[in-house]
């Protein structure tokens, strides 16, 4: 967490750029003009049309989990911020899988689970009317991907439960009712309140996270109250 950036889109950009190359959110619509490696993150509206991503993080996730290289890190850097609400949860899933029960370390051990973009879009789109249909363009970009149950931080070789409730479908390999009994158990240890930190932000906050690590969820804040942020995204390597 850094406190009190007072940075350019651009210094953001080169600072990100520093940890690995950038990836492209799919919803290029609410990119930042003239810097796409930005994704908005906004409830704001301007003639009727939202200027960012008002319901990103409104489930569990880790971000760019349904691509075959995943996110290392994401940089979230505030522009605007609500007089009330607008947190961001972050829970840690090396903490998640160290307090595992040992019998469903035992049941995840060595699978793989699908990762898709499109798992929950249907129901945003049905809380939110606002958010756009992808385009065949869109969709052909985040096909649904496996990936580890339990992935192994690349460099500090600790592992981690790498599941979510926004993204991942089902567990390869399980039957139908088997995976889904056993995603949501994993689900609901991984953000039991000792397992979370919650974020206020105060002004030109930025927040370097490590997707490898952490799920993060938003908070939400009142709809007639302003909140916009800036998000850049690091790729990361083959999860294993």
């Amino acid at each position: 967490m850094f406190r009190d950036q007072r940075i350019t889109p651009d210094q953001q950009i080169a600072f990100s750029r520093r940890f690995g190359p950038l990836q492209i959110h799919v919803l290029n619509q609410f990119q930042l003009a003239g810097h796409p490696e930005i994704l908005i993150i906004s409830n704001i509206k301007q003639d009727g049309k939202p200027i960012g991503l008002g319901d990103a993080g409104h489930f569990w996730h880790s971000d760019l989990s349904y691509v075959r290289t995943p996110s290392l890190g994401s940089m979230l850097h505030a522009q605007e911020l609500p007089e009330e609400g607008g947190d961001t949860l972050f829970a840690n899933m090396h903490l998640a899988w160290d307090t595992l029960a040992p019998h469903l370390r035992a049941a995840v051990a060595g699978l793989k689970a699908e990762h898709s973009y499109l798992a929950q879009y249907a129901e945003l789109q049905r809380r939110n009317p606002w958010r756009p249909n992808l385009t065949e363009e869109q969709i052909a970009q985040v096909k649904p991907v496996l990936q580890p149950v339990v992935r192994t931080h690349p460099e500090t070789g600790l592992k981690a439960l790498f599941v979510s409730e926004h993204f991942t479908t089902r567990i390869d390999g399980l039957p139908e009712d088997e995976s889904r009994d056993l995603l949501a158990q994993l689900f609901a240890h991984s953000v039991k309140p000792e397992h979370v930190y919650r974020h206020h932000w105060q002004a030109h906050d930025m927040i370097f996270w490590d997707n490898r690590s952490l799920m993060h969820l938003a908070a939400g804040c009142p709809d007639h109250l302003r909140r916009k942020l800036h998000r850049t995204t690091i790729e990361g390597d083959l999860p294993y």
